[in-house]
């Protein structure tokens, strides 16, 4: 009894021993950045290889930038101007990871549907504090909406793969999204254009929708829509009469 009862407390001596050579590893506390300092980690991470993609397309940081999104195929194409042309050239298609609700323009607070329409983002739009990480506001309700009484607000492209009325993206694809749009707002460009729209309005997707009950409202969009297919270039936008006109000068 007495060697047993020795060993016992020899035994419990080496882990005691043991744990003192190899103590528990301290895990470092998460940093998290707020507002600008957020962005700016952020840039730091994401330039370098923007910059270097940019450069073998011919296009550059800070130019203007132009945003189309897609409900039903959950995409969103980002163009920047090209200096040699002046037209808006595609750099990247983003999967959209949430966009919750279905293909229809948002009509109220609450419905938790992405509205459908032209949009645009001054700097007071962006939001690097933002609870999804990065976003901006797209500015829903426009003219438009308001002309039809739509109701709601905060509408934001933003991070962290959640939506509700919004469109989510991952971290990663919203930091390289909002680093190219303060970067051109940076340079000088005073507001940037986001276009919603529920599908590629091409002729054949558009004769699939003759039916639906939005169909006089899809039509009015795909005027704004072939406008950027012919010019490559985003079409001024007004309100005339309750619905969206596209004057033939652009100054843009």
């Amino acid at each position: 009894m007495k060697f047993a009862l020795v060993m016992s407390l020899l035994a419990l001596v080496l882990v005691s021993c043991e744990k003192k050579k190899h103590p528990a590893a301290v895990v470092p506390e998460k940093i998290i950045l707020h507002g600008q300092e957020r962005a700016d980690a952020a840039a730091a991470r994401v330039r370098p290889d923007l910059e270097r993609d940019l450069a073998r397309v011919g296009l550059h940081l800070g130019d203007p930038v132009f945003i189309r999104a897609f409900k039903e195929e959950k995409l969103l194409d980002f163009f920047i101007r090209n200096r040699a042309t002046g037209k808006f050239d595609l750099f990247r298609t983003y999967p959209i990871v949430a966009a919750s609700g279905g293909l229809g323009p948002k009509l109220a607070a609450g419905d938790r549907q992405v509205p459908e329409g032209f949009y645009v983002v001054p700097p007071a739009a962006m939001n690097p504090d933002s609870r999804f990480h990065l976003a901006f506001n797209i500015g829903y309700p426009n003219e438009f909406d308001r002309a039809h009484h739509r109701t709601g607000s905060a509408i934001m492209v933003h991070g962290d793969r959640k939506s509700i009325g919004c469109l989510a993206m991952t971290d990663e694809k919203i930091e390289e999204i909002y680093t190219l749009c303060a970067a051109a707002q940076a340079a000088g460009q005073g507001f940037f254009c986001v276009h919603l729209f529920p599908f590629r309005m091409t002729v054949e997707r558009m004769e699939i929708a003759t039916k639906s009950s939005n169909f006089a409202f899809w039509q009015n969009l795909k005027e704004g829509y072939d406008f950027f297919e012919k010019d490559r270039i985003p079409p001024q936008t007004l309100v005339v009469d309750g619905r969206y006109h596209f004057p033939v000068a652009n100054d843009r």
